[in-house]
């Protein structure tokens, strides 16, 4: 039977669904970060799951409206702030990926904190994807390795890269079927679920049914069986 190890989440329909309740976009990312608590202890009280990655804010974000890129950067503080005796309490290791850089200095400090202050816990590794986009990784990892006078190998690269595990079970909500420039190479073999909850609607419950439905499909890796 399957087991997702590795589960990535694109979570998508935060603002639809707050313009559809007749409120403000920003209540839907608000409403959207509960989903993120809920979902993650669900992932770290089950064993089988080692990782959750999640989609947070993409390269390409940067281009929405600015002051509701201003109101996601105070957000993503205040979760990190808020969440980290979760993250302690659960046995959760904190690990972004993306490049911070583009972050003011008081949030790139919240992130390191909290990634040095959850280093010790050795149950779930929950990661961000902060500014991240895998066409940016993938520069970034082949700008790091470049200079090598060996031929450039798949281990060198994937050792590169922010994240070097594989995917077993992505899931897109919101509706929308593509996977949004995100763990290209890390998605190489992985089973992709799309749904049409929002995501501020997703929960545990929702997770578990496809899990559920994931670990009864025959995976071949490019074999026969």
């Amino acid at each position: 039977m399957n087991q997702a190890k590795h589960i990535a989440i694109i979570m998508d329909g935060n603002g639809r669904w707050a313009e559809l309740k007749g409120q403000k976009r920003v209540k839907g990312h608000e409403a959207g970060a509960e989903v993120v608590r809920d979902v993650t202890k669900y992932c770290a009280a089950h064993k089988d799951i080692e990782r959750l990655t999640l989609y947070a804010f993409s390269t390409e974000n940067w281009k929405r409206p600015r002051l509701e890129v201003e109101f996601l950067m105070k957000l993503l503080e205040k979760y990190l702030k808020n969440e980290l005796s979760t993250y302690v309490e659960n046995n959760i290791r904190f690990e972004p990926i993306g490049d911070i850089r583009a972050f003011s200095k008081s949030l790139q400090k919240t992130i390191s904190e909290v990634q040095k202050k959850t280093e010790h816990c050795d149950g779930l590794v929950q990661s961000l994807a902060l500014n991240y986009g895998s066409k940016d990784e993938l520069l970034r990892a082949v700008n790091t390795i470049k200079g090598s006078e060996q031929d450039i190998t798949e281990e060198m690269l994937l050792n590169a890269l922010d994240c070097s595990h594989d995917v077993d079970l992505l899931i897109r909500t919101g509706g929308d079927h593509r996977i949004s420039n995100f763990l290209l190479w890390q998605l190489a073999y992985a089973e992709l679920f799309f749904c049409d909850t929002l995501w501020p609607d997703f929960s545990s419950g929702e997770l578990e049914m496809i899990i559920k439905e994931f670990k009864k499909i025959e995976r071949r890796f490019g074999g026969l069986k």
